[in-house]
């Protein structure tokens, strides 16, 4: 299932609707004329007096020839109906179809089944009233039989429909979603690359067999930054790794003035987490909150699960000021921000959050709330 495509799925998924449709209405004409049928010989037995009693298994053969007419009039009806396209009609230019070709029906109904009974079979009449009067009386009966078994299946046919809009509607959200997820990834990962080019050039010209050692780790970045576009969550042992790596580049141009600390829960190591969403806090800590100071900082990054959820905190020095990002440090675009943001929107809905806040002691908090999934990846 997961090599096909969204278009062989949806195809699968609806030859299985059929398929069930199909089921539920052989057992419905099953059940629904079966029950008939035992009502009619029911009354037939009951209700006749000895004179119109006859042979008990004349009465049966004709009941059963009764009923199984029925059962293949409606299923003709059925099928009718559908290449004539009543399913898609509203309920004012459906009503007097159905009326009118009920009562067809029902005519058609009692004209074969008088006839063959009593003409072509040429059994005798036994009753004292006139066959014409059982004709008309049959005819009425039939019109409200069929009108009610139509009614059933037309509104059975509403409540598909609906339930088909429902999934189509579910099916679309699903696929702008899925694209819209993609589409910030694709935001987020050059950004990456690009930040992570400047600190290996940064680093060439100083000292080469570092620099060697820094391709390494930016070959492991990439990978890892092409590797995770095609999932929507990785471990987060994974992602912290990455970012160990990232921080790795970004201490070989800062040097000491870069200090890296963590305090991570072994238990959040295997949860599932959105790929490079770390990277891009932690991205933002180094160039908004270590890179402008010239005594540099600590970044700090804690991992925790309370309450069924995880809780990420990337801290670095700085302050908050009004800027285009609408409350990120100064001279940030706020676009990683952002993106991360809107990517826990989509992926966990109201779910999950990220905030960024000031902290007393001049530092900058971004805090991820998020719901504590064990990774399948």
């Amino acid at each position: 299932m997961e090599n096909l495509t969204r278009t062989e799925v949806l195809l699968q998924d609806g030859a299985r609707r059929e398929r069930q449709k199909e089921r539920l209405y052989v057992f419905c004409q099953a059940f629904g004329w079966g029950a008939f049928l035992v009502l009619q010989l029911v009354f037939s037995f009951v209700f006749a007096t000895t004179s119109e009693a006859g042979d008990p298994w004349r009465t049966v053969a004709i009941t059963v020839m009764v009923v199984a007419l029925g059962v293949l009039l409606t299923h003709a009806a059925r099928v009718v109906m559908k290449r004539w396209g009543w399913k898609q009609l509203g309920w004012r230019a459906l009503v007097p179809r159905v009326l009118l070709f009920s009562f067809l029906l029902s005519v058609a109904w009692t004209a074969i089944g008088y006839g063959y009974t009593y003409g072509a079979l040429q059994l005798p009449w036994e009753s004292k009233h006139s066959v014409w009067l059982f004709c008309t009386i049959s005819v009425i009966n039939g019109t409200v039989l069929i009108v009610g078994w139509m009614c059933v299946y037309f509104i059975y046919q509403l409540f598909d429909r609906f339930n088909r809009s429902e999934i189509e509607r579910l099916q679309l959200m699903a696929t702008v979603k899925d694209a819209e997820l993609r589409a910030l990834k694709s935001q987020v990962n050059p950004h990456f690359i690009f930040n992570a080019l400047n600190s290996l050039r940064a680093l060439i010209d100083e000292d080469p067999a570092r620099a060697r050692l820094a391709v390494t780790q930016l070959a492991n970045l990439l990978r890892y930054s092409l590797q995770s576009a095609q999932c929507e969550s990785v471990p987060f042992e994974d992602e912290l790794r990455v970012v160990n790596d990232y921080l790795a580049l970004e201490q070989v141009r800062h040097e000491e003035r870069l200090r890296v600390r963590l305090d991570v829960a072994p238990e959040t190591l295997g949860l599932s987490f959105p790929p490079l969403l770390l990277q891009t806090l932690v991205e933002n800590a180094v160039k908004y909150g270590i890179s402008p100071r010239p005594e540099g900082g600590e970044i700090l990054i804690e991992a925790a699960c309370a309450g069924g959820q995880l809780r990420l905190r990337v801290t670095n020095p700085g302050e908050l000021r009004p800027a285009g990002a609408g409350g990120t440090t100064g001279g940030s675009t706020g676009l990683g921000l952002r993106n991360a943001a809107e990517r826990l929107r989509l992926f966990f809905g109201e779910k999950a959050s990220l905030r960024l806040r000031a902290d007393d002691a001049a530092q900058v908090v971004a805090e991820v709330i998020l719901p504590s999934q064990i990774s399948r990846a």
